[in-house]
């Protein structure tokens, strides 16, 4: 639960930095939390906070990374 604390304080920040995001990933992953709708905060790749393009389909919500120009893809 502390562990799940710390997360949530987290992602209710404004803003924060690639190294910040890689402690919580594995924070989350040791303790089998599952991060769910969070992931769409940050980038896949490059996991700093995403910005960018917004392209929408049918299906698909794809956001083009502004830093690395990665295209993170979710399903709506």
């Amino acid at each position: 639960s502390e562990a799940k604390d710390k997360i949530e304080s987290f992602f209710s920040k404004p803003s924060f930095e690639k190294e910040e995001v890689k402690k919580i990933k594995r924070l989350a992953m040791k303790y089998k939390i599952s991060l769910k709708e969070k992931k769409k905060s940050f980038c896949k790749s490059c996991l700093s906070q995403l910005k960018g393009k917004v392209r929408v389909s049918k299906t698909h919500k794809t956001i083009i990374c502004e830093s690395c120009s990665y295209r993170n893809k979710f399903k709506i």
